[in-house]
């Protein structure tokens, strides 16, 4: 069983990593996913609602609440499949909430990517509200009002997500398919 969560900045690389994994077959538990079901619960758009409930989902039932959330979608995911993808870890209290409930077969790893290149690479995606920089640079605050330099720091291991999209790609694919250790293989290749 391997459980590996990534954690890292809008438009570093998060989404591409769980695309690689649905490629491989290898499920994704998208904590985004959470929230924005609780948007549409609470009859809001999460498109215009998600920040707003994802601090009141913090504040209603504690720090960890959307990765206790997020528990039973990956020990289901598990049941038939040997690892499990979980896109978007926010905090480091998500992290001890994993490492708590997967002991060793739990590992983060940090996408990182510069800010120019993330603010390039949201903009180009079209899907976000958030098309110019200040704007990005206020989701990066509030993402870091959730925790997420806790989480980065307790990741263990880092991949710099600023070469090719096929260069990176391979990284994951290594990732899922051999774990973390496979990285410094990759990163040094």
């Amino acid at each position: 069983m391997r459980v590996i969560g990534t954690v890292g900045l809008p438009g570093s690389g998060k989404g591409e990593a769980a695309s690689v994994a649905e490629e491989l077959g290898i499920p994704v538990v998208t904590m985004g996913d959470v929230i924005r079901q609780e948007c549409r619960d609470r009859g809001l758009d999460p498109a215009e609602h998600h920040g707003e409930i994802a601090s009141a989902l913090r504040e209603e039932n504690g720090l960890d609440a959307i990765a206790q959330r997020s528990l039973p979608v990956i020990e289901e995911a598990l049941e038939d499949s040997d690892t499990v993808l979980v896109d978007g870890i926010r905090a480091g209290v998500e992290v001890e909430r994993f490492e708590e409930a997967f002991g060793d077969s739990f590992s983060l790893v940090s996408i990182e990517a510069p800010f120019e290149v993330r603010a390039e690479r949201v903009s180009e995606r079209g899907r976000d509200s958030t098309d110019d920089s200040e704007s990005l640079r206020e989701r990066d605050e509030r993402e870091r009002g959730f925790g997420m330099d806790a989480a980065i720091e307790r990741a263990d291991a880092t991949i710099r997500n600023t070469g090719t999209l096929a260069a990176f790609h391979e990284k994951i694919r290594a990732l899922l398919t051999e774990g973390v250790e496979a990285l410094e293989r990759v990163e040094t290749a």
